[in-house]
């Protein structure tokens, strides 16, 4: 668990990372992974966190969590949101790190850990 109490923003990335994948767990995200990008050529970002949510109303509500809590606990806004109203993917972009929040059929068909599978991929239990 991220300690709340710190009166400090957080600026590091592991713990920005830590921070968005416990968020995710806090509303029940299921299959979360991490993806190290940092060593591939022309990726977009240093780090793909992805995880699925079994409905569009659990999508939305992991995005504003994990949104609400990293204003809150470490400063940081997201550069971009998009998918908001989407049934199928909710993306939030932290530059660093870009968080993916899929319905579970359009995650298969996007196969992100398959395009991006020279990645170092970190598995995260569902809670």
């Amino acid at each position: 668990m991220i300690d709340n109490k710190s009166t400090s923003p957080i600026t590091d990335l592991e713990q920005i990372n830590a921070l968005i994948i416990d968020s995710i767990q806090d509303i029940k995200g299921k299959q979360i992974v991490k993806m190290d990008l940092r060593g591939l050529d022309d990726s977009p970002t240093d780090y793909f966190i992805i995880c699925s949510g079994e409905s569009n109303t659990q999508m939305r509500a992991i995005a504003s969590n994990v949104n609400l809590r990293l204003k809150q606990e470490a400063g940081w806004m997201p550069s971009s949101k998009e998918g908001q109203e989407s049934d199928s993917w909710v993306l939030v972009d932290y530059f660093n790190t870009i968080v993916h929040i899929f319905h579970p059929e359009a995650r298969k068909f996007y196969e992100l850990e398959e395009l991006w599978s020279d990645a170092e991929v970190t598995e995260y239990q569902d809670v």
